[in-house]
């Protein structure tokens, strides 16, 4: 029996992370941010997450900051968001 792909359910997501992962859709090579649009860093636990279930990757390591986790966001994110 072949294994079928489902889409990401909305409902495991939070609304931190669908805010996260959305900031991802207007930048170039799906940038994820580090701060918040209040300036407030972006929770480890919810770059994480969002890791773990494949909606971002990280991106490059950053060498002035490698606590940093600099994402991006994936084509599962994208279809997340859709």
């Amino acid at each position: 029996m072949p294994v079928t792909q489902t889409k990401p359910t909305a409902h495991k997501v939070s609304v931190a992370q669908r805010r996260y992962l959305k900031r991802g859709l207007k930048q170039p090579g799906g940038k994820l941010p580090i701060f918040d649009s209040s300036g407030q860093q972006i929770s480890a636990k919810t770059i994480k997450y969002c890791i773990e279930q494949g909606w971002a990757e990280p991106w490059f390591d950053n060498p002035i900051k490698p606590d940093w986790l600099v994402c991006r966001l994936t084509e599962r994110g994208r279809d997340l968001l859709r």
